[in-house]
């Protein structure tokens, strides 16, 4: 059973994206709006993170275009016998504020995680026109429905921590920071502290 249909009204306030994210899609995406997600991402945790900006530093070519992708934080465990993927659930994204920005220089349009990110990585996602998202942090085996397909990419020596492709449908996600630079987390703060 889906995530989704869990609760229903959730179900209707979806917006439904399209992965890899179009240039003039991003700035249709507010802060505080609740994504569908449909089509390919990709996922790196840390060890993908160091390696990527490895290859960077020794000139080599990375090992997916980056451009207009979405990358995923998450280290999935193991597939149980038919199934896809186990489960799947975001990663603390401030691990990957130190890479980041670097990636965002060549075209990476989002990142997917849990939790705020630094200063400087909002300030890098607003100079790039990138967005982040947030999934729904323990709900793993609830967002493995939503991965139809998942390849290794690159890293494999790095178990969960390498990278793969999925094929998404239907996956739920919060936009939190957007291109105008918008910060969902502050939003909802200062509306507890206007509430009182």
């Amino acid at each position: 059973m889906s995530l989704l249909r869990y609760n229903p009204e959730f179900l209707n306030n979806l917006k439904e994206v399209s992965l890899p994210l179009a240039a003039d899609v991003l700035p249709t995406l507010a802060a505080g709006e609740l994504v569908s997600l449909n089509g390919v991402l990709y996922t790196g945790r840390d060890q993908t993170h160091r390696r990527l900006c490895a290859l960077l530093d020794e000139g080599k070519e990375l090992p997916v275009d980056l451009a207009g992708q979405l990358l995923y934080y998450v280290g999935p465990s193991p597939a149980r016998p038919g199934r896809v993927i186990g489960a799947a659930g975001p990663t603390t994204s401030y691990r990957m504020d130190l890479y980041t920005p670097r990636l965002l220089e060549l075209g990476l349009a989002a990142t997917m995680g849990k939790g705020a990110r630094s200063p400087e990585t909002r300030a890098a996602m607003q100079k790039h026109g990138a967005i982040y998202l947030a999934s729904i942090g323990g709900a793993g085996a609830l967002l493995a429905k939503c991965i139809k397909k998942s390849e290794l990419v690159a890293f494999g020596d790095a178990g969960p921590e390498a990278m793969f492709r999925f094929e998404v449908e239907n996956f739920p996600a919060v936009v939190i920071n957007d291109v105008q630079g918008r910060d969902y987390y502050a939003m909802v703060a200062e509306q507890k502290k206007s509430e009182g």
